[in-house]
């Protein structure tokens, strides 16, 4: 035991040691302090004012400042992406600028932004009427001279037929009236105007409603589209006259183009002074064109201009805001000449930390220092460990289940391993690790070039496991050597088969099967496995029994992990009445099954398993027969029972009445004890020892340890068969691979057709790449997950911790991106 508490400390297998710590920073030097503080990342504040409002905290108004210039900045910001404008490279340095100057800048930005906006949007306006007039004096020509044209066809042929016909007295009044309107052309009128193409059909509809048929429609498409200023996208509309007649009809026809949001505008009748107004309209239309092009050019410079700081002001900004929120979380203390500080931070940061704050002093200038000292704290310390880019994900993967509680034994260190090893005995084939490993290696090859790009939610999820994939991919690759499965086809890599067919037709190998004629295979499956007629039953019996030994050892390691947790926090009592019955009970039944499994494949003996651990439940003392596999073996199994039962009121019930015992020594001065006087009062404080007395419930601890222990019996028995899920993923995996192969590759390629082949290969592939590569990926790393938060962590880790979450600028940035 000496020589494992000599042992040097692995990485990553505890939690840094943290410490409490107080700052008493004055005044003065207080926002560079904690500006220094949030360079280094490495003190985690506690917020001493959670009692008050963001509203009646002391920094309110330079939070509310900050937050103002991140507003104006997100502004320039989509000002920018809305012109099209490329972010310009950072320069190599620029020079330093004051919160106040940048508050200065940002405003006058700003404020020339909107007037520049205000009078592009101005001119754009006037721009579109005029070219909406352009357009309604182009297309309503056509429609006035084609209207008038057949208005007098009619008129002179409606006269002719009214003067030769004898019944002309007998005419009814609508003809007459219909004669006289015709006639007289004055009382009809028209109104011009542009609309929406998508409003066309309801505003004819809505006119010809409300005139009751009294209108004419006409409609033409407008050569070019118009900019809509709001949307900032082109719209295609559409010309119309409406011919009508008497007043009310044309307001009605108003208050429609109004609801309608249709443009009207004055066509006059007289065709050269159409003709005069349409030149007026080109010359102020190509005036106004030039103007704009002078105003976007005039915009997109002063936009280049801000976009070259633009970065560094939003960084500036974010931390500067950043800070105060920290400073919110001080406190001032009696004098009110100094702010007061506390937080944790690990134990190899104290000296940095220091003279950050000894920098901070010498820069404001301050001539009193910043008091650091350590303190006691009575909550638990969060947790923090360093990770690199490689084991982060490893460590994601185990927080995700929950965070380790303060120094407890870290499952990612195992997990760096077992996690991709699990996921390789449900994904074993070398073809599909090979296309794995390729895809991991374009992600680390493009590593510094992803990092910097903003991704989705998927493509950054495979980025961020790129080295879990690399991992998963060999350990792939190594399985399905084992295997013998290449897209589940097996080769001959490591030698020839041990095996030859009876014959030289070798017509029997699916039915009597083959003839072992040498040592077996040196690596993996035999080839000849594969199509033999006991293929499956034999790689079943392998993987079954594989998978049970991979998940006694994974529960083993667990259990033990569970011994250095009680040995860390010395608490002899878990080690005593919890690690020693949980391995005795784990071992004599399943760890008993682990022996005789390997005794079974050492001595190639026909023993039934099944058979031997029934019955020894059932009768134990009944002799084996034909099942023993070594002497001594019945004994074994009668004693492994009698361990396993004793284990179990091992583990119920000396831990609640010895936890009870030792409660009440301390509290009755065999220990230390309460001086009980007189002046003592009834109200204790909170956390006193009197207090934690009457806390101490007997029936809560012995109900859960009785709950712990009924969950170890139970779940030694569902996580071993649990492991199981090795043997089916890998099996399925394996059926679907041959499917594939056989039923569509090999299929096809039996036509001589080139494109049924084709077609064949491409169906192969798609199958391959979405199903199998994808699909089978997914559903064994949710498998792997599986096993490791439950099966593996439930034996030891308790994963009720806190993270630590420093202040720190870099964290800022990585939450932005």
């Amino acid at each position: 035991m000496e020589y494992i508490d000599n042992m040097p400390p692995m990485d990553l297998m505890r939690s840094e040691k943290m410490t409490f710590v107080q700052l008493i920073i004055p005044f003065e030097s207080a926002h560079r302090a904690v500006t220094y503080l949030g360079q280094l990342g490495l003190l985690q504040f506690r917020d001493l004012n959670a009692e008050k409002s963001p509203f009646q905290r002391t920094f309110v108004n330079q939070v509310k400042r900050c937050a103002e210039m991140s507003r104006k900045l997100r502004y320039f910001k989509d000002q920018i992406h809305k012109a099209g404008l490329l972010p310009p490279p950072l320069p190599a340095s620029q020079p330093d600028i004051e919160l106040e100057e940048l508050e200065i800048q940002l405003a006058e930005h700003e404020h020339e932004l909107i007037e520049m906006n205000a009078n592009s949007e101005k001119l754009r306006q006037s721009y579109n009427e005029l070219l909406e007039f352009k357009m309604v004096l182009q297309k309503a020509s056509g429609f006035l001279v084609s209207s008038s044209h057949t208005t007098d066809q009619e008129t002179e042929l409606d006269e002719n037929v009214y003067s030769n016909d004898n019944h002309a007295d007998t005419a009814s009044l609508l003809e007459q009236e219909m004669r006289s309107e015709l006639s007289n052309q004055s009382g009809v009128r028209f109104i011009s105007g542009i609309i929406c193409k998508s409003k066309v059909v309801q505003f004819e509809r809505m006119l010809f409603r409300a005139t009751r048929g009294n209108m004419l429609f006409n409609q033409a498409v407008a050569d070019d589209e118009i900019l809509d200023p709001s949307s900032n996208e082109m719209v295609e509309k559409v010309v119309f006259v409406v011919f009508f007649s008497g007043e009310q009809a044309r307001t009605k026809i108003l208050k429609i183009c109004e609801a309608f949001g249709a443009n009207c505008y004055p066509v006059p009748e007289d065709t050269t002074k159409r003709r005069q107004i349409t030149q007026e309209v080109l010359s102020r239309l190509s005036e106004l064109e030039t103007t704009l092009d002078a105003g976007l050019r005039h915009r997109d410079k002063a936009l280049t201009s801000i976009g070259y700081h633009l970065t560094k002001w939003i960084n500036m900004a974010k931390t500067q805001k950043a800070v105060y929120d920290t400073l919110n979380m001080l406190n001032f203390d009696v004098t009110k000449k100094c702010l007061v500080g506390e937080g944790w931070c690990p134990i190899f940061a104290k000296t940095k930390i220091q003279e950050a704050l000894q920098r901070a002093t010498f820069d404001s200038s301050s001539q009193v220092g910043i008091i650091f000292h350590v303190m006691d704290a009575v909550e638990s310390p969060p947790t923090y460990f360093r990770t690199n880019s490689f084991t982060n994900a490893f460590q994601e993967i185990v927080d995700a289940y929950g965070v380790a509680k303060y120094q407890e034994a870290n499952p990612a260190v195992y997990t760096i391993v077992t996690f991709p090893f699990l996921f390789a005995v449900m994904f074993g084939d070398w073809g599909h690790g090979i296309c794995l490993l390729l895809g991991a290696l374009v992600l680390i090859a493009r590593e510094s070039k992803l990092s910097s790009q903003k991704l989705g939610s998927f493509m950054e999820m495979l980025f961020g496991g790129r080295y879990v994939l690399v991992l998963m991919s060999i350990f792939s690759i190594y399985c399905g050597l084992l295997y013998n499965e290449f897209f589940s086809v097996p080769f001959h890599i490591f030698g020839e088969s041990a095996y030859k067919c009876r014959d030289a037709t070798c017509s029997d190998a699916r039915t009597v099967g083959l003839v072992k004629y040498k040592d077996p295979y040196p690596f993996g499956v035999d080839p000849s496995w594969r199509g033999s007629r006991s293929e499956l039953p034999f790689l079943n019996s392998l993987k079954m029994k594989m998978s049970i030994l991979l998940g006694v050892a994974q529960m083993n390691l667990g259990i033990i992990l569970s011994y250095f947790n009680a040995r860390f926090f010395s608490s002899s009592i878990d080690i005593k009445y919890q690690f020693i019955p949980q391995v005795i009970f784990l071992n004599s039944l399943f760890g008993y099954l682990s022996l005789l499994i390997l005794v079974k494949w050492c001595t190639g003996s026909q023993a039934d398993l099944y058979h031997v651990m029934i019955y020894m439940f059932l009768s134990p003392f009944e002799a084996l027969g034909e099942n023993r596999l070594f002497w001594g073996q019945s004994v074994l199994q009668v004693i492994l029972l009698l361990l396993a039962l004793v284990a179990v009121p091992w583990m119920l019930f000396p831990k609640p009445f010895i936890l009870k015992r030792l409660h009440m020594e301390r509290f009755q001065g065999r220990t230390y004890g309460i001086l009980g006087t007189s002046e003592m009062g009834i109200d204790e404080e909170p956390g006193s020892a009197r207090q934690h007395a009457e806390e101490f419930n007997f029936s809560e601890v012995f109900v859960h340890q009785m709950i712990h222990s009924i969950e170890f019996v139970l779940g030694a028995v569902s996580n071993t068969a649990s492991y199981l899920r090795l043997w089916a993923l890998s099996l399925a995996h394996s059926e679907l691979s041959t499917v594939f192969y056989e039923k569509v590759l090999l299929l096809a390629w039996g036509y001589d057709n080139i494109v049924i082949r084709l077609v064949g290969l491409a169906v192969f592939a798609f199958a391959t790449t979405f199903i199998l590569l994808m699909m089978e990926t997914l559903s064994a790393f949710l498998h792997a997950l599986r096993l490791h938060w439950v099966e593996f962590q439930n034996k030891f880790y308790h994963g009720d911790g806190y993270k630590f979450k420093p202040f720190s600028f870099a964290l800022l940035a990585d939450d932005d991106d």
